[in-house]
């Protein structure tokens, strides 16, 4: 396990959304990328989610948004910070795996499914 802020938690976070290309940024103007502590017990209830989730994506793709199934709020992924912290034995390794997830959880805003991510190497 890990320990680090929450300041450098968000910190690690920013990098990995700079590392995502130029061109795809406009279509994530209206995704709220945010960190959490932990989820909330309700949303893994009620969506029969395990208590170790990294990341949550909430919202609709881009083509159901399209299609106007979208949401009035803005999509949110949400990074869970102790989970995180809990399987990562360095700042590196958690770098790395901060990275992954926020990507993972964006992919799905793009429409990836599972098994597309894993493919990507983001599962």
């Amino acid at each position: 396990m890990i320990r680090v802020s929450p300041e450098e938690f968000d910190a690690i976070i920013a990098q990995a959304l700079d590392s995502i290309p130029a061109h795809l940024r406009p279509y994530l103007e209206n995704v709220l990328i945010e960190a959490a502590e932990t989820p909330d017990p309700r949303l893994l209830e009620a969506d029969d989610l395990p208590e170790d989730l990294l990341g949550l994506y909430i919202g609709a793709s881009i083509e159901n948004a399209a299609a106007g199934d979208g949401p009035l709020l803005p999509d949110r992924v949400l990074i869970f910070r102790r989970n995180l912290c809990e399987m990562c034995e360095s700042r590196e390794e958690l770098a790395d795996e901060i990275r992954i997830t926020v990507l993972h959880e964006i992919g799905h805003h793009f429409g990836l499914d599972e098994e597309a991510l894993d493919e990507l190497g983001y599962g």
